[in-house]
C-alpha cells in the first residue's frame, strides 16, 4: 500500500527492515537488543539481550507466525507493548511479513482502541500478557468483542487466556524460516510503514507514514549528533508514537548500536544502564531531565535527547550548562517534529519559519520538514516526514476524522505560534485548542466532559498546569470513589480516571 511518495532518493532508499539487516550484517554477533535490567517488576519473563543473529530469527519466526495465522499482506496489526525488546522484534515482524504495524499508547484503554482500530480496519492485537498491575491481554480481548474486524489477539507472557496466541516460543527456536509475503508493486520504501494516531477538534485520526517518511523523521533527530556508528542508545521512550519510532527505532537502525530500553523510571536501574551507553545516546522526556541531571545520573560524554511532547514549553526551558550534548525535539502530535542541538549558550532553538535547517540537504533533495503560520495563529508543517494523505484510502470521502493538509501540502498541528521579532523564527505559545495533554496524552475536553457526566450528572474535570506532565486532569463528584469504579470499568484511560481516584490508590500503567 503506497501513501503519495515520489521516487526514493539517495539515502532513503532503504525500508526499516533493510536498515536492520545491514547492521546484522555487518556484525551479527553484536549486542542488538537490551531489556531494562527490572523487567519481572513490570511485565513477565526475565531480561532478555540479544545479538543482531537472535533479534534476526525472532523478528523472522515472528513474521512466519503471523502470516501462518492466515494475515494476508497489508493487514493491519494494532501494538500494544511495554518498553522491551518485543517492541522492537514486534514492529520489524510485522513489517517484514508484508503487514503494517500500528503501535498504540500505553495508557489506551477499551474506549480509545476501539475508536482508534474500528476507523482504519486492523485485523489482530497483539500485546503483552500484563503492564504493571494491568491485563493488557484482557483489553485486547474486550476490545475485539466490540471490533468485528479483529480476527487474532497475540500475547507475549505467561499464563495466557484461551484463545490468545502465545508469542514467547519466538525467542526458543533456530528455525527462522519464514512465509514469503505476496509481492508488491512499486517501491518498498514508499509502501506504508506505520500507522499512529492523532489527536485533532474533530477526534483521532489515522496518520500513515511510508518507511521513506518514518527514516526521514528519524535523520531529522539523528543528524543533530555525531552519528558515531555501533553508537550505544539508552532510551525511556516506548516505540508507541512516530516520536518514538524516531528517537529510539531508527537511531537504533542508522547506527548499529545496541539500543538499551528503559520502561517508566526506576532509579536503580537507569543508573546501572546509563554506564552501559557512556559516549552514546540518552533518550528522555525533556520535564525529566533536569531532575535526573541534579541526581548524577548522565554523563558528560553522551548527548541527550530531550522529547518535548509539550513544545510550547520549550522557549522557558532553562539554559543547558552541563558538558553533555542536548539536542531538543519538539513533537507536533503525530504530525512531525523538529530537532535542534543547543548551542555554546546553553539555550534552545526557537523554530524556524520555513524550511528547517536546509544545509542538511543535499542538492536537489526533498525537504525534511518545513513550517508556516496558518491564518488562524496555529504551526503548519508539511515535507517528507509529514503523512501526505487521508487514512485507509478513501476516508476523506467519509464522515470520520481524517488527515486534510491544504492545498500547498501543509498539515496543520493545531499548536499556536506567533513570529518572533525579525520574522525568521516561530514561538510556540499554546497546545491545540480544546484539548488536555497530560503526559504526553492528549484528550478532547469535551469527549472528557461528555464521558464523566454520563456517569455521574455534575460531576467536572479540569486541566491543571503540572511541572512534570505539562498539566493533570483534577475532578469533582458527589461520589468519587463510585465514579471511579465506573469509568474503569467502561474502559477508560487511566489518566482520566485518575481525576477521581480515591487516596491511596494506585493504578500502574
Amino acid at each position: 500500500m503506497i501513501v503519495g511518495e515520489g521516487p526514493p532518493t539517495a539515502g532513503s532508499a532503504a525500508t526499516l527492515d533493510d536498515l536492520f539487516r545491514r547492521a546484522g550484517v555487518r556484525n551479527p554477533d553484536a549486542v542488538a537488543l537490551v531489556d531494562p535490567p527490572n523487567r519481572a517488576d513490570f511485565t513477565d519473563g526475565q531480561p532478555r539481550t540479544l545479538t543482531f543473529a537472535q533479534a534476526d530469527r525472532a523478528i523472522s519466526m515472528l513474521a512466519a507466525k503471523l502470516r501462518a495465522l492466515g494475515l494476508q499482506t497489508d493487514t493491519l496489526v494494532a501494538v500494544q507493548l511495554p518498553n522491551t525488546v518485543e517492541s522492537l522484534v514486534a514492529l520489524l515482524g510485522i513489517l517484514r511479513a508484508g503487514m503494517i504495524p500500528v503501535p498504540i499508547p500505553q495508557l489506551w484503554r477499551q474506549q480509545e482502541i476501539v475508536a482508534a482500530l474500528g476507523g482504519v480496519g486492523a485485523k489482530a492485537i497483539l500485546t503483552s500478557a500484563r503492564i504493571g498491575s494491568v491485563s493488557h491481554v484482557h483489553i485486547a480481548m474486550e476490545a475485539a468483542v466490540d471490533l468485528f474486524s479483529i480476527r487474532q489477539v497475540c500475547a507475549f507472557g505467561q499464563d495466557l487466556p484461551d484463545g490468545i496466541v502465545p508469542l514467547d516460543d519466538i525467542f526458543n527456536t533456530r528455525d527462522s524460516d519464514v512465509a514469503s509475503a505476496n509481492p508488491r508493486l512499486g517501491s518498498a520504501p514508499a509502501h506504508v510503514a506505520v500507522v499512529t494516531f492523532d489527536l485533532d477538534a474533530t477526534g483521532l485520526v489515522a496518520m500513515a507514514r511510508s518507511h521513506i517518511a518514518v527514516v526521514a523523521g528519524g535523520l531529522e533527530a539523528f543528524l543533530e549528533t555525531d552519528g558515531n556508528p555501533d553508537m550505544p542508545i539508552l532510551s525511556t521512550i516506548p516505540v508507541g508514537s512516530f516520536a518514538g519510532i524516531a528517537l529510539t527505532a531508527l537511531p537504533w537502525l542508522l547506527s548499529g548500536g545496541a539500543l538499551h530500553l528503559h520502561h517508566g523510571f526506576d532509579r536503580s536501574a537507569f543508573a546501572a544502564q546509563v554506564r552501559d551507553v557512556t559516549g552514546g545516546l540518552v533518550v528522555l522526556p525533556a520535564p525529566a531531565i533536569p531532575a535526573i541531571a541534579d541526581a548524577g545520573l548522565l554523563h558528560d560524554e553522551q548527548t541527550i535527547f530531550a522529547l518535548w511532547r509539550a513544545p510550547e514549553r520549550l522557549a522557558a526551558a532553562k539554559a543547558w550548562r552541563a558538558r553533555s550534548a542536548l539536542v531538543d525535539v519538539a513533537s507536533f502530535g503525530e504530525v512531525g517534529l523538529i530537532a535542534a542541538r543547543r548551542g555554546m549558550n546553553g539555550q534552545s532553538v526557537p523554530v524556524p519559519n520555513g524550511i528547517v535547517d536546509p544545509l542538511r540537504r543535499a542538492p536537489g533533495a526533498p525537504t525534511v520538514i518545513e513550517t508556516t503560520r496558518t491564518d488562524n495563529g496555529t504551526l503548519a508543517l508539511r515535507g517528507r516526514m509529514v503523512p501526505k494523505q487521508a487514512f485507509p484510502p478513501g476516508a476523506e470521502r467519509g464522515q470520520l476524522p481524517h488527515l486534510a493538509p491544504d492545498q500547498s501540502g501543509y498539515v496543520d498541528s493545531g499548536f499556536a505560534c506567533r513570529p518572533d521579532r525579525d520574522g525568521k523564527a516561530l514561538i510556540i505559545t499554546a497546545p491545540p485548542a480544546g484539548t488536555a495533554a497530560v503526559g504526553g496524552y492528549r484528550f478532547l475536553q469535551k469527549d472528557i466532559d461528555e464521558l464523566v457526566s454520563r456517569a455521574e450528572p455534575g460531576a467536572t474535570t479540569v486541566a491543571l498546569p503540572d511541572a512534570n506532565l505539562g498539566q493533570r486532569l483534577a475532578g469533582t463528584s458527589a461520589d468519587g470513589a463510585t465514579l471511579y469504579a465506573k469509568l474503569q470499568a467502561c474502559g477508560t484511560n487511566p489518566l482520566v480516571t485518575g481525576a477521581f481516584q480515591p487516596r491511596g490508590g494506585a493504578e500502574a500503567a
